[in-house]
């Protein structure tokens, strides 16, 4: 049994939370880093909690977000460079064959 199915609810969702979090202080790692790096970002996170609680999108970004998406977007995020949106895309093709 992978032990991450042993955590009680509790504990990953303060888990949860404390990355929600600490993306939300880190302004600076653009989605588009996060999804170069790991394979998921800010809007991953909203997608698995929009399936998991039958949220619709807008309410599910904000939850991630801690503001409406078009407003963190006007406030955060830049443009992606051509090498930030390679390694993004090399790490998407990576998760296709996770799923």
């Amino acid at each position: 049994m992978d032990p991450l199915d042993t955590l009680d609810d509790a504990t990953a969702a303060a888990a949860f939370r404390r990355l929600v979090r600490h993306l939300r202080h880190r302004t600076d790692a653009q989605n588009v880093d996060l999804m170069g790096l790991s394979g998921f970002c800010r809007n991953c996170l909203s997608d698995w909690i929009e399936d998991a609680g039958n949220l619709d999108k807008a309410t599910a970004r904000e939850t991630i977000y801690g503001m409406p998406q078009a407003e963190w977007k006007a406030k955060y995020q830049t443009e992606a460079t051509p090498e930030q949106l390679r390694r993004m895309e090399e790490s998407v093709a990576k998760n296709a064959a996770h799923v």
